[in-house]
């Protein structure tokens, strides 16, 4: 049986067709015949008279004719004083080594030097909160493509600016669960592929604290540049994950202790993923970051519950290791997860010798007791 074209398919073929000749007729008509015959419509001049309208709004009414006034005035002295303070400050020599200052701004971002900052207060303001908007609209897409549902407690004690948030570590998308709800200044290594892109991406719009691989090794650079990052209250708090790599999330392992040396407070977080709808740890040994992201996207669902524990600081005589060690029991404790001591860092490196001498020790003293006991009975 053959197929015979529905009324639908003949009209639609029928739009394209006459499209397609009204835009070559346009090209033809106002492109290449007048290119041929080097004539013109007179279009680029009409379009040129509108944007001098435009620049022109800005101008009107802004010069003041001196002349026209018939009697002295208090207020014509400042013309006089703003006139000598220029003629100081920006001479009629020296500015002609420098681009023509236009009397309004036309709208070119290039040439916004001098009108940048009409105020300062509102363009700080305007440019924080666009910021933390977009941010937001952001992370909240990247999380509906993941099908992630959050369930976030105690927002009250959610990381205020000056701040350290800590959390454990299990994915990358950890990063997307928290910002969903607020905004942070990241702080991690410089990585190549996918994931720096994303980083220089990021970088272009809020101060995150990226290290290259070099310099995570000097700790007091880390320390200066984390330290220099939270005495400025106006800046987003830190999110950090100490444990340093992704943990499967059923515990929590050692924390590094140079984030808990600032003497910042430090606003513990603690993440659980419901394993039921989806596995979100990332064995980065095993899958590459696009083969992860497909994963998670064609899982059931990213269910996770987020908990804002209350704010720590480092209390009289404890030092960064105690203090590292009480917020990590904190976290595991809220979120039902095993606290561990050993460095997340053997997932990938050897045991190092000071924990064989430890076991060892352990060992010895199991093995003394026991000579012992045998020898009294």
């Amino acid at each position: 049986m053959g197929w015979f074209p529905s009324p639908f398919d003949n009209l639609l073929c029928m739009l394209l067709g006459i499209s397609f000749t009204v835009w070559f007729t346009l090209l033809l008509v106002f492109i290449i015949v007048p290119a041929i015959f080097g004539v013109s419509f007179g279009i680029r001049r009409l379009y040129m008279k509108t944007l001098l309208k435009i620049f022109e709004i800005r101008r009107s009414g802004s010069n003041r004719d001196l002349g026209a006034a018939a009697a002295f005035e208090m207020s014509d002295i400042f013309y006089f004083c703003r006139r000598g303070v220029e003629s100081i400050m920006d001479d009629e020599v020296t500015k002609r080594f420098s681009a023509e200052e236009l009397e309004s701004w036309n709208l070119l971002t290039r040439s916004n030097y001098n009108f940048q900052y009409i105020s300062l207060r509102l363009t700080v303001l305007m440019k924080n909160f666009l910021s933390e908007k977009v941010h937001l609209m952001c992370y909240r897409i990247c999380v509906r493509a993941l099908t992630a549902i959050i369930t976030y407690h105690d927002s009250e004690n959610k990381p205020k600016n000056g701040g350290i948030c800590v959390a454990n570590h299990t994915s990358p998308i950890d990063v997307i669960i928290l910002a969903s709800d607020g905004c942070y200044a990241m702080v991690g290594q410089i990585h190549g592929g996918l994931m720096g892109v994303i980083q220089r991406a990021m970088v272009k719009a809020c101060p995150h604290i990226w290290f290259e691989r070099s310099e995570v090794k000097d700790r007091h650079l880390v320390a200066k540049r984390l330290s220099d990052h939270v005495e400025d209250k106006t800046k987003l708090p830190i999110l950090i994950f100490p444990e340093g790599t992704c943990i499967n999330n059923t515990s929590v392992m050692m924390f590094k202790k140079g984030s808990f040396e600032i003497g910042s407070t430090v606003y513990p977080v603690a993440i659980k993923y419901d394993p039921r709808f989806g596995d979100a740890f990332w064995n980065s040994s095993k899958f590459g970051m696009v083969n992860y992201l497909l994963r998670m996207m064609s899982s059931w669902a990213i269910v996770c519950s987020v908990w804002y524990l209350p704010p720590m600081s480092r209390e009289e005589g404890e030092d960064a290791v105690q203090f590292a060690n009480r917020v990590k029991a904190a976290i595991a404790r809220q979120g039902g997860l095993v606290d561990l001591l050993w460095d997340g860092g053997l997932k990938r490196g050897k045991v190092k010798d000071t924990f064989k001498e430890e076991q060892q020790k352990l060992y010895s003293k199991m093995l003394v007791g026991t000579t012992e006991d045998r020898s009294r009975s």
